[in-house]
């Protein structure tokens, strides 16, 4: 099941970093999204089917962690769909509910803490949506590579600036830039970047990571000067 999913994430990444305006490209990839969103709702439906069949308390208990599991990838899925439209959405609130959907899913059993400090802002929804897959590739890609079984942190933090927002995200990892090479995951950050009009910054040092895009709230926009004004009403969440 991981394995599929994780075939599955790819596939969506790589439709995502690809031009997605058209129509054809639009219905092929909701025809996808549908296609996955039902092939979980009947892996929760067999493991719950399973679940009630058996007498044995502990299976029971073992099969309602694997369903709640299901239900957390469900919801990173979900949360990564393509937008049925463009309306302006509160963007802050959708990374927050991504970021907990992630840690839910992919961190709490590795001992990998995610905190999120977010301001407020709106952004459109499609764009916000490819905010949300760099963020989610970001997280990823730091779980791969940066931590051993100790785990860590990893730190997301978005700031709004003028007509722009500043998003970093960061880990405290152990891992050597002699034993990290860019791959696949960078590559699919940079071309959605690019998509978003966004500057993307990568470093990698002795003491973690750090991921930095500049990204226009509006994609006509993209050109003015940025400003050096900066909100003060950012909150902390630890997910």
């Amino acid at each position: 099941m991981d394995i599929a999913l994780k075939r599955q994430e790819s596939v969506l990444r790589g439709m995502a970093s690809s031009i997605y305006s058209t129509s054809g490209e639009r219905l092929l990839l909701r025809e996808i999204t549908h296609r996955i969103n039902n092939e979980f709702a009947s892996a929760i439906q067999v493991v719950s089917f399973t679940a009630a069949k058996s007498p044995d308390g502990n299976v029971k208990a073992a099969l309602a962690g694997v369903m709640e599991q299901l239900h957390n990838y469900a919801r990173v899925h979900h949360a990564l769909q393509m937008p049925a439209s463009n309306d302006d959405i509160d963007a802050s609130a959708y990374l927050r509910e991504l970021c907990r959907s992630i840690s839910r899913s992919k961190l709490a059993n590795r001992n990998i803490e995610l905190v999120l400090v977010e301001c407020a802002f709106r952004m459109s929804s499609e764009r916000c949506w490819l905010l949300g897959m760099i963020v989610a590739e970001l997280i990823t890609n730091a779980v791969r590579h940066a931590f051993d079984r100790c785990g860590g942190i990893i730190r997301i933090e978005c700031r709004a600036s003028g007509e722009f927002v500043e998003c970093r995200v960061s880990d405290n990892g152990s891992a050597s830039t002699a034993d990290v090479r860019p791959g696949r995951g960078l590559k699919i950050v940079e071309a959605l970047a690019q998509d978003l009009g966004a500057d993307f910054q990568f470093s990698l040092g002795e003491d973690g990571s750090e991921s930095v895009l500049i990204i226009p709230i509006e994609q006509d926009r993209r050109d003015e000067p940025r400003s050096a004004r900066r909100t003060e009403d950012n909150m902390v969440h630890v997910l």
